[in-house]
């Protein structure tokens, strides 16, 4: 009832025409690649008989998840930078933000699944298919999302249920929590400190989980006899490594730095570099250089 604003203002991406029509063309580009690439390794692994494996498994779900991440920002990005429409509906503003961190974190929890995937795979290669059998694999997607809906709800429910009195204005190119919890009418202090707790688990967390297990393949890939074997092993994990350090330097810069309030354009830049650069190259760099891939191409 002290709600007096029925919607925001979103900046984003750019201030000119001249920019604003380059920037629409450069994000047309990269939405077209990651449809492009994700449908394709979702369609490759779907019927092709001899990518029935866990590894392709999960790929396949990370791909999904991926289109489904970008599409609740990328298209409404478009629509604004094409018509200058900057506004956003309250209700809209809510449902992007939860689905933007709901899905942003289930592909965290995703790389992390891959990643200790990856590592029973080229650590006991031997015992590879009697740990990752089927049902195994189920039950880690399905606490993927158990973990997600379990850590995100209950602050993303109490920013939904704030009062918002005006200003209405974001500096940013979705609805952005931190800007949110600036704008309310209301002490915000407790969801400020639950969600820098839960960013604290899930940031850190999953990077750690990451980090370990490509660790462990590094240090195996060493032991490896054949140079030329060690050499395609390297190229695959520097590859990994690469897209995990953007988008985990990205993320935890932007939402776990020391305090400070957030609206500033560099918050911008570093969210387009963790939702829009890792996502579209996360499918090339996973999937499609993979030679069983390329084969089935």
């Amino acid at each position: 009832n002290c709600t007096t604003i029925v919607e925001f203002v979103l900046l984003g991406l750019a201030e000119s025409r001249h920019m604003e029509i380059t920037l629409f063309l450069l994000l047309v580009i990269a939405y077209f690649l990651i449809l492009l690439g994700n449908v394709s390794v979702i369609s490759i692994t779907l019927v092709n008989n001899f990518l029935q494996t866990p590894m392709y498994y999960f790929l396949r779900n990370f791909a999904l998840l991926e289109i489904a991440f970008t599409s609740t920002f990328i298209p409404s990005t478009l629509y604004s930078l094409l018509t200058e429409r900057k506004t956003i509906s309250l209700p809209g503003c809510f449902l992007q933000m939860l689905f933007f961190y709901c899905l942003g974190t289930c592909t965290l929890f995703h790389m992390a699944v891959m990643s200790l995937d990856r590592y029973v795979a080229i650590c006991h290669p031997l015992r590879y298919t009697a740990i990752m059998n089927s049902r195994f694999c189920l039950q880690l997607i399905l606490s993927c999302w158990a973990l997600t809906f379990l850590l995100m709800f209950p602050p993303t429910i109490m920013t939904i249920q704030l009062p918002f009195c005006g200003p209405n204005v974001m500096n940013h190119f979705y609805c952005d929590t931190s800007l949110l919890l600036q704008l309310s009418c209301a002490d915000t202090g407790l969801i400020e400190e639950l969600m820098f707790i839960i960013l604290i688990i899930i940031l850190p967390g999953t990077l750690i989980v990451t980090a370990v297990s490509y660790g462990c393949i590094i240090f195996t890939i060493l032991h490896i006899p054949s140079s030329a074997g060690r050499r395609k092993a390297f190229s695959t994990c520097s590859a990994h490594l690469l897209v995990v350090t953007v988008f985990y330097s990205t993320s935890i810069y932007r939402y776990i730095r020391p305090a400070q309030r957030g609206g500033h354009d560099s918050d911008k830049v570093l969210s387009f570099f963790f939702s829009v650069l890792t996502q579209m190259l996360n499918p090339y760099i996973y999937s499609l250089r993979n030679r069983q891939v390329k084969q089935a191409l």
